[in-house]
C-alpha cells in the first residue's frame, strides 16, 4: 500500500486525498504538521531533504515530491489523465501541465498564501501586512481562470481531470484567504461542478 505523508488542512496534500478518493484506491496516511516544524526532523528530512509535505512513499522504499507531480503519478492510467499515443492526447497531456504550473506558479503563490497568513498567523504578525498586495494579485490569477471557463465545464479537454483537482484545491476555498468568488461566475459553477463528481472528498477546515 503507498503511504502519503501530508498535512490534510494544506490544498497541496488535499489534492492527493481527493485524486485517491475518487479512484476509490488505498492508501495509508501520515499525518505531518508542516506548520509546527515537523517536516523539520532529521526523520523526515531524512525522507524529503526539501523539508515539505506532501510525499509518497510507495511500497518498495521509493519517494516523491511535489503534489503535482504526485498527481501526474497516480493519475497515470486512469481516466484522469490524458493516456492515448495520439497527437491529440499529448496535446491534452501539454495543456494539463500548462496548468499545474500555472497553478504552482501563479495561482499558489497568492491563493494559498494568503490563506496560510490569514489561517496560521496571528494578526500582530509582520506578514499580514503582504495581504493586500496578495489579494491585488489572487484577484488577477482568479480573472484568468474565469476567461478560460467561459463557454467551457472543465480546464482541459472535454472532462475533468488532474488540471481541475489541482486548481480546485485551494480554488475553493479562497474566501479563507479573503477572497470574494461573487465576481466570478464561471469559477463558482465550476467548483460545483467538481463537488459534484463522484468520490469527492472535503478539505478538512482550518483552524480559523
Amino acid at each position: 500500500m503507498i503511504t502519503i505523508y501530508g498535512m490534510r488542512a494544506s490544498g497541496n496534500c488535499y489534492k492527493l486525498q481527493l485524486l485517491l478518493d475518487q479512484l476509490g484506491r488505498d492508501y495509508r496516511w501520515v499525518d505531518v504538521d508542516s506548520a509546527h516544524g515537523e517536516t523539520r526532523t532529521p526523520d523526515y528530512l531524512a525522507k524529503n531533504p526539501n523539508g515539505k509535505v506532501p510525499l509518497l512513499e510507495l511500497e518498495d522504499g521509493r519517494r516523491l515530491a511535489e503534489s503535482d507531480a504526485i498527481l501526474c503519478y497516480l493519475a497515470e492510467g486512469t481516466a484522469y489523465w490524458p493516456n492515448g499515443s495520439g497527437p491529440e492526447d499529448a496535446w491534452l497531456r501539454a495543456q494539463t501541465l500548462q496548468w499545474l504550473f500555472f497553478e504552482q506558479y501563479s495561482h499558489e503563490p497568492c491563493i494559498a498564501v494568503a490563506r496560510f497568513i490569514r489561517g496560521w498567523l496571528p494578526s500582530d504578525h509582520p506578514r499580514q501586512a503582504e495581504l493586500p498586495a496578495l489579494l491585488q494579485k489572487g484577484a488577477q490569477v482568479l480573472a484568468v481562470m474565469e476567461r478560460h471557463l467561459a463557454g467551457r465545464d472543465w480546464f482541459v479537454g472535454e472532462r475533468y481531470g488532474v488540471a481541475d483537482i489541482a486548481l480546485y484545491a485551494y480554488t475553493h476555498c479562497a474566501g479563507d484567504g479573503g477572497f470574494d468568488l461573487s465576481a466570478f461566475p464561471n469559477i463558482r459553477a465550476w467548483l460545483d461542478r467538481v463537488r459534484a463528481q463522484p468520490g469527492h472528498t472535503p478539505l478538512q477546515h482550518l483552524p480559523l
